[in-house]
């Protein structure tokens, strides 16, 4: 039997394979995706000044939802539109070790529609 200690262990082997072949520059930074039981977070990250050029989660003060699939739509286009009011209009999805798969991928579809291209 898999325990939780182990799937955990295994995505974040994931997305350090994963971020062996990605990074984040200023011109197309990356877009970075956490998910736990209850809420989402994500941010677009230049990993060559190592700072965060825009943040959103489901945590946030004026945030009305939860950790479903409509709320991580909403902090995609959350996100997306901070990111555009900073300029950013392309970035490289990172998936963080999760499979491309219900609130992920409801994320980045959110992204997508509010304005960002990956």
């Amino acid at each position: 039997m898999v325990t939780k200690r182990d799937s955990n262990k295994a995505r974040q082997h994931r997305h350090v394979r994963v971020r062996g072949k990605i990074s984040g520059t200023a011109e197309c930074p990356r877009l970075n995706v956490f998910r736990s039981n209850a809420n989402i977070y994500a941010q677009i990250i230049d990993d060559v000044t190592g700072t965060t050029l825009a943040s959103a989660s489901s945590v946030e003060k004026d945030f009305v939802g939860g950790g479903n699939k409509e709320a991580a739509f909403k902090v995609g286009e959350m996100l997306a539109e901070r990111a555009v009011a900073k300029g950013i209009t392309e970035v490289v999805f990172d998936r963080g070790g999760y499979l491309y798969h219900g609130r992920v991928k409801e994320l980045a579809e959110g992204a997508r529609k509010g304005g960002l291209k990956f």
